[in-house]
């Protein structure tokens, strides 16, 4: 008998935490078809604050068909990797120029936290990895160097 109740509870104890674990990636999948289904508002939020930052620094997008958030910044970063004197333009930009610098700033936030959302509830997905590893990463990468050497460098 006590055999048997061991047994039951084993097993009971298996479905319960395999139903924990659906639960969470039920609760992960929600998430992230929650930023898929408002994916148009969080792009137009993040595109309002990179068109005056490329405005200032005469870059225009790509001529592509993609959405202009990925044109935007595709063409934002096609132009620092041929011409690397886009980062001092950026630097200097934010420096001299307060809306530029609030834009820069909003946009690293707005897309850090979308990133961080999308990595807590998906850490290894392929939407995530996608986000961060393509433009949206990298143009993150390219506005925080920039907004550091901006705000540490008191010679200029």
């Amino acid at each position: 008998m006590y055999r048997h109740i061991g047994t039951i509870d084993k097993n009971i104890s298996y479905q319960y935490n395999l139903i924990v674990k659906i639960q969470s990636l039920l609760k992960n999948k929600s998430a992230t078809n929650a930023v898929a289904e408002h994916a148009e508002m969080i792009y137009q939020d993040l595109l309002q604050n990179l068109i005056p930052i490329l405005a200032a620094l005469n870059i225009m997008p790509r001529n592509t068909s993609e959405h202009p958030l990925w044109r935007t910044l595709g063409g934002m970063l096609d132009e620092y990797a041929k011409n690397p004197f886009v980062m001092e333009q950026l630097r200097r930009a934010i420096k001299l120029d307060a809306n530029v610098k609030r834009n820069v700033s909003n946009y690293m936030n707005r897309a850090e936290n979308l990133l961080n959302h999308l990595n807590t509830t998906e850490p290894d997905g392929i939407l995530t990895t996608t986000f961060i590893n393509g433009l949206l990463g990298q143009s993150l990468t390219f506005f925080t160097q920039a907004y550091q050497l901006a705000t540490t460098d008191e010679n200029d």
